[in-house]
Parts: structure tokens; C-alpha cells; sequence
């Protein structure tokens, strides 16, 4: 039997959300007691369920004129290598096509061995002219 699943424009669950972040072994790098205000300004989030469970997702976030950031791309183990990655970013790609005025940066933070990925959606490092960095709040 083939799989059907089901892309929804809408944010993510805080449960959803926090069961997909686990699943990829995120949760020591999360904030749980932030991430209901982080969903809610979302500018756009898609999610992808397999009947009546999330077994993917997508965010961006940003000031929703000139900076927009892709955050949260997350297939469930279970369920990856069928695409879904590619359904996300294409959604993702697709609202900043319609939404980000030109010379707007996007920007997205890639898990290591993931850039090839993104590559294929026109991200690139930049370097030397830019040096990606970040800190983390302690």
C-alpha cells in the first residue's frame, strides 16, 4: 500500500512540534517553555501528516520584510527518504517567492552534512565575504 500524506499550511503543535524535534535528536538543543511564543510568530509553517499524525514540518520566521529565516525542517526518521523534505522547502521556497521583496535575505542554519540539500534550492555559504555565525543564550 502507498503512503498518502497530507502537506497543511499551519504551524505546527506545541506537541506536534516537540515530537518532531525528538525524533531528530534535537532535544537538548531546545527550549520547550519557549517554543509556544516561537511557533506563534511564525510568518508561514507547513506540516505533514500521515492521517492523523505530524511526521514533518517547516517554519520561517523573521521580521517579514527584509529578513526571513527557514527554521524547523524536520521528517521524522520513519519517514524520510520519501520527499517530504523536498515538499517542505518547496512550500517554504514558494511563499518567500510570493512574500520577500527583492534583495531580502534568507537565511537558514543547516545540520551538518545536510548543506547539499539546500544547495539545490540556491543556498550557498557565502564565505569569505560572510561568515555565518551565532551565539547560544546561557
Amino acid at each position: 500500500m502507498v503512503k498518502t500524506y497530507k502537506l497543511e499550511q499551519r504551524t505546527p503543535t506545541l506537541q506536534e512540534y516537540t515530537r518532531l524535534c525528538d525524533s531528530v535528536g534535537w532535544t537538548d538543543f531546545m527550549n520547550y517553555d519557549a517554543v509556544e511564543t516561537s511557533l506563534k510568530n511564525s510568518l508561514f509553517s507547513v506540516v505533514i501528516m500521515d492521517d492523523e499524525q505530524a511526521i514533518g514540518m517547516g517554519r520561517i520566521i523573521g521580521d517579514g520584510a527584509i529578513y526571513f529565516y527557514i527554521q524547523d525542517i524536520v521528517v521524522h526518521p520513519d519517514h524520510q527518504g520519501n520527499g517530504l523534505g523536498r515538499e517542505i522547502m518547496g512550500s517554504l521556497v514558494g511563499y518567500l517567492k510570493d512574500h520577500a521583496p527583492d534583495k531580502a535575505f534568507v537565511g537558514l542554519f543547516a545540520s551538518g552534512g545536510k548543506e547539499s540539500f539546500y544547495e539545490k534550492y540556491d543556498f550557498k555559504d557565502y564565505s569569505p565575504n560572510m561568515t555565518g555565525m551565532f551565539r547560544v543564550m546561557e
